[in-house]
């Protein structure tokens, strides 16, 4: 009696402090978002607060509406909002570079990397990178979040456009990062044409078919989709995938990435 009386105080202690114990997730899904044109992402956040989940932002330094750019000073308060939230991050290389082919190097066990950046310098034409100045372009954004936010970023990264090879990949890992794509019915569409395929199509698409272990992929603003897909479909999802029984995780807690993804980003 005296044990039960004493763990019914303790229980009212915790939560008169506010101590309540996080939901178990037993059947999760892991909501990711890369980096895109930022127009929708205080709306983003409004709803991932509103529901309470947490997902993981793949970050590059994409050029924004009014002419900036997604890492710079103007969205720093907002990554630092989003990091002490709880958030997981990656890195989406720094200038966007999306691989074409790899092309012979100097040694032929090592091919440099023929990529079209969409940011920089460079944007919209084809360049060639060497893995260690891929590898640096990996590493830009993990500098740059940590001096906005405090924060390391996880060693984890996408490919824009999800396109790799195994010698990218190799050349990834070697510097310490592990490339997260996503399945298939994660990828949730918000980059297809809106007029062929609506919203309410995505949606009803993807609470048909998403399911426990999914990786979702979604992004912060298509320039070229009429209709946003976020912030519309972004709660209508969340709220349909928990009446289903699915739950919301980072890749800090998949039971393959998770290592990657809780580890300093070189």
């Amino acid at each position: 009696m005296k044990i039960g009386l004493l763990l019914l105080a303790l229980g009212g202690a915790a939560a008169a402090a506010g101590a309540t114990p996080a939901p178990r997730c037993d059947r999760p899904v892991y909501l990711t978002f890369d980096t895109g044109h930022m127009g929708v992402a205080p709306l983003v956040a409004e709803v991932l607060s509103r529901q309470q989940v947490k997902v993981t932002f793949f970050l590059a330094n994409e050029r924004t509406r009014n002419g900036g750019a997604s890492l710079d000073e103007e969205w720093s308060p907002w990554w630092k909002a989003r990091a002490a939230e709880g958030h997981a991050f990656g890195s989406h290389t720094w200038d966007h570079d999306v691989w074409r082919a790899d092309v012979p190097g100097p040694q032929a066990a090592a091919p440099d990397f023929r990529v079209k950046p969409t940011m920089g310098s460079q944007a919209g034409r084809e360049r060639v990178l060497t893995p260690e100045a891929y590898c640096q372009g990996l590493k830009a954004p993990a500098r740059r979040f940590e001096a906005m936010t405090g924060q390391p970023m996880g060693a984890v990264f996408r490919a824009p456009g999800g396109k790799t090879s195994p010698a990218l990949l190799k050349a990834a890992q070697a510097c310490g990062f592990t490339h997260v794509g996503w399945t298939a019915a994660g990828f949730l569409g918000d980059e297809l044409p809106s007029d062929r395929y609506p919203n309410e199509r995505l949606l009803q698409q993807a609470l048909r078919d998403v399911k426990a272990g999914d990786i979702l992929l979604a992004h912060l603003g298509i320039w070229s989709r009429q209709d946003p897909w976020a912030p519309g479909v972004l709660e209508p999802l969340i709220t349909g995938l928990k009446a289903r029984g699915l739950c919301f995780a980072t890749l800090r807690e998949h039971p393959v990435l998770g290592a990657a993804a809780a580890a300093r980003a070189p």
